[in-house]
């Protein structure tokens, strides 16, 4: 099996504990069967997210002894504005926190009760950033997307037929802007075509809608198009993320993602009045406009990471790593959601717990058992994170996807770390039968899978 092969050589290491069986179950009650809650110390690989989590290079970190920290109109804006307006072509940016800060003033400008924001599929933030302006999250992914076992190059695609469809129904007043999140997270980090872009952006156009790009892993999205469009084949990196940002009006970043970063995000557009808005808020909640509740170090390494990241050598790596992994997985006859995303694998929990309904949260007990068996932490993609009571009902609507998420941190694990991760999937995956249902005994009203607690259930 071909190992993907590190374009870089490490200088700076940092120990990693590995807690005995006992520390790990004592630690597990303690979180109340929830990840997010277990302290990163009691963590030996910690696949949670990609998100802030990635390893940043020696020409970053030397741009952190160059942050201008003056309050207003710092140098290090300058330089990711002119990054920004370089790589994507958005002649304004508005750099904020983190992306869903990002959103939160995107939306809260944006969208009022009663509204509708289609998207391929909303994810977490984004989603509860929506709803919680009162409006309607409406997932419109293609079909394909939804069937883990499909091959289809671009999964991640959303169905022009469903747009189309969600206007004529609502109609265009009721619809104040169009998302395209890219790559699609909540379906398995499977890319978006060029072609699909620009058939969306072809709709919102003709019914004067405005279309804005979910940015987090646009250079691991454009790596996919490079790959699996014939078109683009001869074309850099560089080049194709200039196209599909020409057909968007506006992003929102995650930094924390594909620039590289810990911390960072930004809103980048067209439309001045538009942005002015945003800029109100912003003010508000983020700070000046000109760092968006960051230093200016964070400024910097962001506009560095966002070069870095078009390097193809790097994305072939990155994702490399990610096919390496689902290989290893699908080798051994793990079910996992095919083909591979740009960010992580992911575990098909139905079919992995095919004993626990889905009121018992499978895919959460596949990764209380990955913590169990390894101290391997990930995250649950599924009902504990998107699932509801149907109005004026104690019965559930659970999502079409039952997923584990196994998401690689940049530039952090070696080949040896993914492997140590496969083979303690497949322990749990031999013992699968004693996996343990879930119950909620405490749930907030708003991103429930980040501060839930849950308790076992005993194995029938």
């Amino acid at each position: 099996m071909d190992k993907p092969l590190e374009p870089f050589r490490i200088k700076a290491v940092e120990p990693i504990q590995f807690p005995s069986r006992e520390q790990r179950e004592a630690v597990l009650h303690n979180a109340g069967f929830n990840l997010f809650n277990i302290p990163a110390e009691a963590v030996f690989i910690d696949l949670l997210t990609d998100s802030g989590t990635s390893a940043m290079s020696d020409h970053q970190w030397a741009g952190l002894m160059l942050g201008d920290e003056s309050y207003a109109q710092c140098r290090n804006f300058f330089h990711l504005q002119e990054t920004v307006q370089e790589v994507m072509g958005f002649p304004i940016v508005i750099p904020t926190h983190q992306g869903r800060a990002a959103e939160h003033l995107l939306f809260q400008t944006l969208v009022k009760p009663g509204d509708v924001v289609p998207n391929n599929i909303h994810f977490d933030t984004t989603r509860a950033n929506v709803e919680f302006r009162q409006a309607v999250a409406l997932d419109c992914a293609i079909d394909e997307t939804f069937d883990p076992d499909k091959e289809h190059p671009f999964k991640g695609n959303m169905d022009p037929a469903k747009l189309r469809a969600a206007i004529e129904t609502h109609g265009v007043e009721k619809i104040p802007l169009v998302m395209l999140t890219i790559t699609n997270n909540s379906g398995g980090g499977q890319p978006v075509s060029m072609a699909n872009v620009r058939e969306i952006a072809g709709i919102c156009r003709q019914h004067g809608l405005p279309l804005f790009l979910d940015a987090a892993r646009f250079a691991e999205n454009c790596y996919f198009i490079k790959q699996r469009e014939p078109a683009y084949r001869d074309k850099s990196i560089a080049e194709i993320a200039r196209e599909l940002f020409s057909l968007a009006d506006g992003c929102t970043m995650s930094a924390k993602k594909d620039a590289l970063v810990n911390i960072g995000g930004f809103i980048a557009l067209r439309d001045e009045a538009l942005a002015g808005r945003i800029r109100n808020f912003l003010i508000l909640m983020e700070g000046f406009p000109t760092y968006g509740g960051l230093a200016g170090r964070d400024l910097e390494t962001m506009a560095r990471g966002l070069r870095e990241v078009l390097d193809e050598r790097y994305l072939e790596y990155r994702i490399g790593q990610v096919r390496y992994l689902g290989n290893l997985l699908e080798t051994a006859g793990i079910p996992v959601l095919k083909p591979f995303g740009g960010h992580a694998v992911y575990l098909n929990a139905l079919p992995f717990a095919p004993h626990l309904p889905r009121a018992q949260f499978p895919g959460q007990a596949v990764a209380v058992a990955l913590y169990r068996e390894g101290a391997v932490r990930s995250v649950e993609i599924g009902s504990l994170m998107f699932a509801r009571h149907k109005p004026g009902s104690e019965a559930w609507e659970f999502p079409r996807l039952e997923l584990v998420r196994l998401a690689i941190p940049r530039r952090v694990y070696t080949t040896s770390h993914l492997d140590f991760v496969a083979e303690t999937v497949y322990k749990i995956w031999q013992n699968r039968q004693q996996l343990r249902g879930l119950r909620l005994v405490y749930e907030p009203p708003f991103l429930r899978h980040f501060t839930a607690r849950l308790e076992e259930l005993d194995v029938a």
